[in-house]
């Protein structure tokens, strides 16, 4: 099936050997709350769980093993907006070979301070990954060192189906597996390893919605580059599908879709609500592609490659707030108060009758709106759900407050 690609299933079967003591394989778990959401056996690949975070230490491991004794000491480049820099900086101190990476402007923090941690130089240069990239070819040619791409190349392809490999027992014609494309790395990988063993096994792809060069190249049936918007799935935010990866996208991938920012958000708010489970807005696509009903391929079982867990703090907290008022868990209202003492204590009182929670206060006594006075007070109000807020507010109401809800 294979003889025509770049990547033959004996080379994952190799790259597998050489990992043996050095990368081991990533659990696999099944997720009970998925299975009962969406009607089928959900399982879980914690690629998240992973040396630095990510599957990308696979593909970045195999390609330096092959480096000759001289191109190890000219040293390697490479660019990446951050899972693939993190993997060729391990590698690379593993290996004992020097390592330049070029990371875009905007590269999360934690994956800069991650690939600084490891050792290597960082050069940011751009605003994108493909500006990024450029620059890193650019200073190949110039200094001699062997540049280690991110996605295109078969070694690196290679280590990245050693995953599909670890699936074996699990696939059949009534299995999908799910994962997320950006340059098309991984999906090539696994597909290659996956179809191999079981032909019938069915593959999936997610992009986000803010870059989805697979599918417009799938449309056009050639790799084409399209416009990046910001996005939280950083990791997959790549432009342009490689050469190497979209002949095995477009042979062995069964359908690939997209989903929005709110869609990962809530993903990734499911995955660590439900499941204890830390992951990156790309790692978290395929869960946002099942719960949004984005996937037309209908299957007993699916496997969804979670494929990286190095999320930015910052973002946390702000998909946490978010998703807590999606979900009715917190709440702000704001109400006018006579400026006397005991007014406020009456309407925490209350609040503390119906067993919700005060988060935040602000007590304004200089809102110009208001009479002198009377003061303004804004509170964030932490609940159990939807029902709980709304029985919180007609309490107050019931009470006489004008209660006005703002979140």
């Amino acid at each position: 099936m294979n003889e025509s690609m770049s990547v033959q299933f004996k080379d994952i079967q190799m790259a597998q050997e050489r990992f043996t003591g050095v990368i081991q394989p990533s659990p696999l778990v099944r997720s009970s709350y998925l299975s009962h959401l969406l009607g089928s056996e959900i399982f879980l690949k914690l690629e998240n769980l992973q040396e630095t975070g990510s599957f990308k230490v696979r593909g970045a491991y195999n390609r330096l093993l092959h480096l000759s004794l001289h191109e190890k000491e000219r040293g390697v480049i490479t660019a990446s907006a951050g899972n693939h820099a993190q993997g060729v900086a391990w590698a690379s101190a593993r290996l004992g070979i020097k390592a330049t990476i070029v990371m875009p402007e905007d590269v999360s923090i934690r994956k800069l301070l991650a690939v600084k941690d490891l050792g290597a130089e960082i050069i940011l240069h751009g605003l994108r990954f493909d500006q990024a990239y450029a620059r890193a070819v650019e200073i190949s040619r110039g200094t001699g060192q062997i540049f280690i791409p991110a996605f295109s190349d078969p070694l690196v392809i290679a280590g990245q189906g050693t995953i599909g490999l670890e699936l074996a027992g699990f696939l059949d014609h009534e299995t999908a597996i799910v994962v997320p494309v950006g340059g098309g790395g991984l999906i090539s990988g696994i597909a290659i390893a996956a179809k191999a063993m079981e032909p019938s096994v069915r593959l999936i792809g997610v992009q986000a919605r803010s870059c989805p060069s697979a599918i417009r190249s799938l449309e056009q049936g050639k790799p084409v580059a399209v416009d990046v918007e910001h996005s939280i799935a950083d990791g997959i935010t790549v432009n342009r599908p490689g050469d190497l990866n979209f002949p095995i996208i477009q042979k062995l991938v069964d359908e690939v879709v997209d989903v929005d920012e709110e869609a990962i958000a809530g993903a990734i708010l499911c995955l660590l609500d439900k499941a204890s489970i830390v992951a990156e807005g790309a790692g978290a696509t395929p869960v946002a592609a099942l719960t949004e009903n984005r996937v037309s391929t209908k299957a007993k079982r699916y496997i969804l490659i979670i494929s990286g867990g190095n999320l930015e703090i910052t973002t946390m907290d702000r998909i946490l707030h978010r998703g807590s008022i999606k979900m009715g868990r917190m709440l702000r209202i704001e109400v006018d108060l006579l400026d006397v003492p005991g007014s406020l204590w009456k309407l925490m009182g209350i609040i503390a009758q119906e067993k919700a929670n005060i988060l935040h206060i602000f007590h304004d006594r200089l809102n110009p709106e208001n009479p002198i006075q009377v003061s303004r007070v804004k509170l964030n109000l932490e609940t159990r759900g939807h029902d709980h807020a709304k029985e919180v507010l007609a309490k107050l109401r019931e009470a006489g407050y004008d209660i006005r809800q703002t979140l």
